[in-house]
């Protein structure tokens, strides 16, 4: 489907259904295949209205830019950006740069609930299979060339994008249904991994004990929370490492280790790598 989407060639469709659909939990409101070069082009996820939805955008060529909680992105080609608003992030061409693409932008409760969870598992930048690529780019195409969709089109649209948006991020394994309390520390700790993370301060965010909450967070996440804590960061340190410039001390600032030492000291530990030994092997492989 990918190579169908390109051979249709350059395309911007808005279904022309409204984004609030309140019948629809997700919807394929609108979608396009792009070419930016050596133009001005920047979105400010913060400029873009009140009304929640959610962009992704696939790099088909070239490169874009992506600033998200503190830390830029390279999107390259194969590299697929996933993104709600209003949120404080922004994307964007280089200077003289060129940017080809193909994007989904997708409205509803359930749309937003799942991107929420991939933002948390995988991060705003996945690498999907080509099997994904092609089920991203059949729902785009099918947007761009159905006429007048009806809203259970457009539904159902949006539900096959999210579907293997799911897969890409979670290897075709559904996310795992977390406990209220539970779901709200493990939300607590993507968002706050370069803070301090204690125990005492987890449970207070869980509204339990601190006793009750390391029972509670062992039966349902299958490790301590302070295990989890540093498998978290490792995870974030990794992706700052491949998929960023960041320093060493930088990263090591992010994700809540105490200096670029620590940090290399624990990647040693836990990896059998140094930081920068991995950066080189990812560099080595492109």
């Amino acid at each position: 489907m990918l190579s169908a989407l390109l051979a249709h060639g350059h395309d911007i469709r808005n279904s022309g259904l409204p984004r609030d659909l309140a019948a629809l939990h997700c919807a394929a409101v609108a979608a396009g295949y792009e070419e930016r070069r050596a133009e001005v082009y920047s979105w400010d996820g913060m400029k873009r209205g009140t009304q929640p939805f959610l962009v992704i955008q696939h790099t088909v060529l070239g490169e874009g830019r992506l600033e998200y909680e503190g830390v830029r992105y390279r999107l390259r080609p194969g590299q697929c950006m996933v993104v709600t608003m209003p949120h404080a992030h922004r994307y964007w061409l280089e200077r003289g740069g060129e940017w080809e693409y193909f994007w989904l932008l997708l409205s509803g409760r359930e749309a937003l609930r799942l991107a929420r969870e991939v933002l948390a598992v995988a991060g705003p930048v996945l690498e999907p299979e080509a099997a994904v690529v092609d089920r991203l780019a059949g729902a785009c195409l099918s947007l761009l060339t159905t006429p007048g969709p009806t809203a259970g089109e457009v539904s159902a649209l949006g539900y096959g994008a999210m579907a293997a948006l799911a897969d890409a991020a979670f290897g075709g394994r559904a996310a795992p249904a977390l406990p209220p309390g539970m779901a709200r520390v493990v939300a607590h700790v993507e968002a706050h991994l370069g803070e301090a993370l204690t125990v005492e301060r987890l449970a207070a965010v869980a509204g339990l004990s601190r006793a009750h909450f390391v029972r509670v967070f062992g039966a349902a996440l299958g490790m301590p929370p302070s295990d989890f804590v540093r498998a978290r960061r490792l995870e974030r340190v990794e992706r700052l490492l491949l998929a960023t410039e960041m320093g060493v001390g930088e990263i090591a600032r992010a994700t809540g280790f105490a200096d670029g030492n620590y940090l290399a000291k624990v990647l040693r530990r836990e990896r059998g790598v140094a930081p920068l030994e991995l950066r080189a092997t990812r560099a080595g492989a492109v």
